[in-house]
């Protein structure tokens, strides 16, 4: 069965850091972080009713362009470090830094060789680093369409092709629905053609943004293909609550337990 868990950086932006992570976990789910407060953390490593399902792997730099690639690797292995504090086994990465806004902020080669050349070099080392501590990256595609434009591997079969040359059980690609559904749609044969490198998957509605079973996406069949492929790992609600973030939750959790 999926486990389910809810962004505290979409929900609850009202609260401090500390307090969207348990009013996440009171409502029943594993979380995923968008960042952290250094101070908070040992309280929330401590509470066993919390639990870390996934966490930004990556920092500033750039995997894309080989002067970033340095300061990408020190950016992944400090916050490897805040995982581990955290018992947080599964990381997610991009490409590089994005602003608040979701632009691409990080150096991106000039030369489409370049840019797929120090990506495998890049995933290459985190695979090692991956297996060495016991760990999963789950490298991200995101919409260039709508929230990140100029993104370098806005599509499944982009982040597959170089999956699947690093060649490690330690990287795996993160579907975001939502953003597949906006860059190029075909959801179900998506998950179906890709499913074996599927590490962690992120839901959404188009459009908006908000929860599950507020817009145009059949999520309901979403669920009967993911069973149907025995995914069996986190499914992750990132989305901005369309009126209430319990609401929101539960919307969520209907769609995804029944």
């Amino acid at each position: 069965m999926f486990e389910l868990s809810v962004c505290e950086g979409t929900f609850f932006p009202d609260l401090p850091f500390k307090q969207r992570v348990k009013e996440v976990a009171k409502a029943g789910f594993s979380i995923e972080l968008w960042g952290w407060e250094n101070d908070s953390l040992e309280d929330i490593s401590n509470d066993p009713k919390i639990k870390i399902a996934s966490m930004p792997g990556w920092g500033p730099g750039s995997m894309v362009h080989p002067d970033g690639v340095a300061t990408f690797l020190t950016g992944t292995k400090k916050n490897l470090e805040i995982a581990k504090k955290l018992n947080c086994r599964s990381l997610a990465i991009a490409t590089g830094e994005l602003d608040k806004e979701g632009k691409v902020i990080h150096s991106i080669a000039s030369h489409p060789a370049d840019v797929w050349i120090t990506a495998y070099r890049c995933l290459s080392e985190l695979a090692e680093v991956a297996e060495q501590n016991n760990i999963f990256y789950n490298f991200e595609v995101l919409n260039t369409k709508v929230d990140h434009f100029g993104y370098p591997f806005p599509k499944l079969e982009d982040a597959a092709r170089l999956i699947e040359q690093v060649g490690s059980s330690r990287i795996r690609m993160l579907v975001d629905i939502y953003h597949l559904q906006i860059e190029e749609g075909n959801i179900i044969q998506g998950i179906r053609d890709y499913q074996k490198l599927i590490g962690h998957i992120h839901v959404a509605d188009v459009p908006g943004r908000h929860e599950p079973g507020t817009g145009e996406i059949n999520y309901p069949h979403v669920v009967s293909v993911l069973k149907e492929i025995k995914y069996n790992g986190v499914i992750g609600l990132e989305a901005f609550p369309q009126s209430d973030d319990h609401l929101a939750m539960n919307r969520f959790r209907e769609v995804f337990t029944e």
